[in-house]
């Protein structure tokens, strides 16, 4: 969640560093791969949620869109990320579904009504005041995986993860461009053969 329409890469890359210690990524490559197919596939169907009842994704979703919000870019909304967080759910981090759920309920409850009917700025003020909450830091950490997924796996919907951080990844991840700085230093080089 930022204060300001923009992130620094800097804040981003300290922030994402606490990313090892979850239980997200001791659950493995596979499982996560499993469980991005499983969101892609229903958020291009706009399938109804397999875990998450309406209440309870329209919460989540409006959490991640503060996370990662829509500003002149798209944000955690645009890219389809609650259908991450309901596959998620439904498999390998079912454990994880109850304090994700509970921390909105608290959320609601705060607010004396539901946390996706709050304004912006309201939710802004709530989130912030629960940045050290473990639960806020799996959803912050489960947001940012369903933003940048490879759009095949899930989230990333139309690519906007990766077009708002300047990756040109539409070709696998062993092919270059690697990222932005790769992709800058070919267009430099390119000019003069």
């Amino acid at each position: 969640m930022t204060k300001s329409a923009g992130i620094s890469r800097r804040r981003f890359l300290q922030s994402t560093g606490t990313i090892a210690g979850t239980s997200l990524l001791r659950i493995g490559a596979p499982a996560l791969a499993a469980i991005t197919q499983a969101a892609c596939t229903a958020r291009q169907e706009d399938a109804a949620f397999v875990t998450l009842g309406d209440a309870d994704a329209a919460g989540l979703a409006a959490i991640a869109a503060r996370i990662i919000p829509t500003t002149a870019t798209p944000g955690a909304t645009e890219a389809g990320v609650v259908y991450f967080f309901d596959a998620a759910f439904s498999n390998q981090m079912a454990n994880a579904l109850a304090p994700a759920t509970s921390f909105l309920a608290e959320l609601n409850e705060a607010a004396a009504r539901p946390f996706a009917e709050l304004g912006p700025d309201e939710q802004d003020a709530l989130l912030a005041a629960t940045e050290a909450d473990d639960r806020f830091e799996l959803l912050r950490v489960m947001t940012i995986f369903g933003f940048f997924a490879m759009e095949k796996y899930g989230g990333n919907r139309n690519h906007v993860g990766w077009e708002l951080i300047g990756f040109q990844g539409h070709h696998g991840g062993w092919e270059a461009p690697f990222g932005y700085y790769d992709a800058e230093y070919a267009k430099e080089h390119s000019h003069g053969e």
